[in-house]
């Protein structure tokens, strides 16, 4: 479906961006993964998608600091000569009530998650101009919708992304540029392996299909949404969660 395109994954190595990066990399688009860090584990992961045929590098960056970012779209567009598809998928979480959030705890979340969105996009939104096409896909979550106690700054910064994403989508249309967000809701992920069988449970409990999900079923969607067959679909937030939030 993607053959010879190229996507940006910010996020890559792991969890939902990996699953993502790993989707489009099996349909054939080349990968060019945004890390904080370079591990031996995200090195070996880029080494998965390469063997699928594609070409594949990673790259380290704060996306939170716009001139890393800058500086870092330079360099893929450098080595892949243009970018197809771009991914926001990178974010973080600091959970607490919220006369305990700190104010780094604030700063933080909302500077990977919204603002980190927001400079990566804009990084790239020139060349995508330029070539008159691009399928922006940034991942929300479903707090960003329903909001949810104790993610009183996730929830703020997963809804600002929505926002941002309508935006987008409006702004540069006409430029035959896409922007939609995927929303998540309980995904077999990190973060959720460390709930008790008990929390589990009551996560199941309020999700209609029963199951929590796994990041395969979010980069089924975020396929759709790079490849050709959504050309029609901007401007959306599609829920990935089961029926949790109706």
């Amino acid at each position: 479906m993607l053959n010879g395109k190229t996507a940006v994954v910010t996020g890559g190595t792991r969890g939902i961006g990996k699953a993502i990066a790993y989707k489009l990399a099996g349909n054939g688009a080349n990968i060019a993964v945004i890390a904080t860090r370079e591990t031996d584990a995200a090195k070996k992961v880029i080494d998965e998608f390469a063997s699928m045929g594609v070409k594949a590098r990673l790259y380290t960056c704060d996306i939170k600091n716009a001139d890393e970012v800058a500086s870092t779209s330079e360099e893929i567009l450098a080595d892949f000569g243009q970018v197809d598809i771009l991914i926001n998928n990178a974010g973080i979480t600091r959970d607490n009530i919220l006369p305990s959030l700190s104010t780094m705890d604030i700063d933080d979340v909302i500077d990977v998650n919204l603002k980190g969105t927001m400079f990566v996009t804009k990084s790239f939104i020139r060349q995508f101009v330029r070539h008159r096409s691009g399928s922006i896909i940034n991942i929300s979550s479903v707090v960003g919708l329903m909001g949810n106690k104790g993610q009183t700054n996730y929830s703020a910064s997963k809804a600002g992304i929505v926002g941002f994403t309508k935006s987008v989508a409006r702004e540069y249309g006409k430029k035959n540029i896409r922007c939609n967000a995927v929303a998540p809701g309980y995904i077999a992920t990190d973060m959720t392996d460390k709930l008790s069988d008990e929390q589990k449970d009551m996560v199941k409990s309020q999700i209609p299909l029963g199951t929590i999900g796994s990041p395969e079923n979010v980069a089924d969607l975020v396929l759709f949404l790079a490849s050709d067959s959504s050309a029609y679909i901007t401007g959306e937030v599609i829920k990935v969660d089961g029926g949790m939030y109706v």
